[in-house]
């Protein structure tokens, strides 16, 4: 009997494992899918437990697993597709994000959406993200919108690419964009060049943002005409900013007194995006952060929106999250 069985295991065909093969008509956004070196893959893989092979030829192979976790591999894979189709990114970021969003959640981030003329396309990465570009998006609710949070939540990004997007509409006629240089008074005095020079390496951030959205030419364009104005927060003193976008960056580096003068700026047909993390003011202890007084004093208020991000909004890069953890959990022990 034991010889029979045995002689019957030797004989068995091993078991084929189901394999699904989706087909796209774009071999190129099915690589850019996969990212370098299969990593997106590879990243779907270890989240839902699938084996996933793109060999070529716009296909995706999906094997070793129940039906159900094949149909939400395939519901990631054509959701990441269709966002190359609709010429958004594909890294790292919108993989995750993906991956965490429900099919609710995936839904309401598919309407949350900036779209740049001639320029890049920006979706809502988490829900909160989504609250915000809503808010952006809905110029009749809020005139002044603060996004406050950890970096890397997309605050300044997503801020930046909504004021191109409007100046790219021709529905503000200036975007203005400004932030604190704290060392103003101190080191850039040491600085060579003239005082645009010297503040140039604090706005560097500002100017890379706005080529993700506007691309370089129509950036470069737009600022020769003075449609775009980036400057220090010391600039704004005295000015009436009417008919533009206003962004305050970096907002927790500026003091009451400052906080307070940007605020009153403010001008006909104009909308400020305020942007920041009370948590990582580099003010000297002397100066309290203007952010902090702002949020408390106008939260309530009918024309201002306040978007508070939290480190599970992160999308920067997956380490940054956790860096963010770590610092938190430092800072809450007594």
């Amino acid at each position: 009997m034991t010889a029979s069985r045995s002689k019957k295991s030797r004989s068995a065909k091993p078991r084929k494992e189901p394999v699904e093969t989706l087909h796209f008509d774009d071999s190129d956004r099915v690589r850019l899918l996969a990212g370098a070196g299969d990593r997106h893959l590879i990243m779907i893989e270890e989240e839902i437990g699938v084996r996933l092979a793109a060999p070529g030829g716009g296909q995706i192979q999906i094997s070793g697993a129940e039906p159900k976790t094949r149909l939400e591999a395939k519901r990631i894979i054509n959701r990441l597709y269709t966002r190359l189709e609709q010429q958004m990114a594909c890294d790292e970021a919108d993989v995750r994000s993906v991956l965490t969003l429900d099919d609710s959640e995936a839904a309401l981030a598919d309407s949350t959406v900036i779209r740049v003329p001639r320029g890049a396309s920006f979706m809502a990465r988490t829900p909160r993200q989504a609250d915000y570009i809503r808010a952006l998006n809905d110029p009749k609710k809020s005139d002044l919108i603060f996004g406050v949070g950890p970096a890397g939540t997309g605050k300044t990004l997503l801020a930046v690419a909504y004021g191109a997007a409007q100046l790219a509409q021709r529905s503000v006629e200036r975007l203005i964009i400004t932030r604190p240089a704290v060392e103003a008074g101190e080191k850039l005095g040491f600085l060579p060049g003239d005082l645009a020079e010297k503040v140039d390496p604090y706005l560097l951030p500002v100017w890379d943002a706005l080529t993700d959205a506007l691309g370089r030419t129509q950036m470069e364009k737009f600022r020769e005409d003075k449609r775009i104005e980036v400057a220090p927060l010391a600039f704004m003193r005295g000015r009436t900013l009417s008919r533009a976008i206003v962004i305050v960056d970096e907002a927790q580096n500026a003091t009451r007194a400052q906080m307070r003068m940007v605020l009153t700026r403010l001008g006909e047909g104009s909308r400020m995006i305020v942007t920041g993390d009370p948590t990582q003011t580099d003010l000297d202890n002397r100066q309290p952060s203007g952010l902090p007084e702002a949020l408390e004093i106008l939260d309530g208020d009918p024309a201002v929106k306040i978007i508070r991000f939290e480190r599970k909004d992160v999308v920067r890069h997956n380490l940054v999250g956790r860096i963010v953890d770590a610092y938190e959990r430092r800072d809450a022990k007594p």
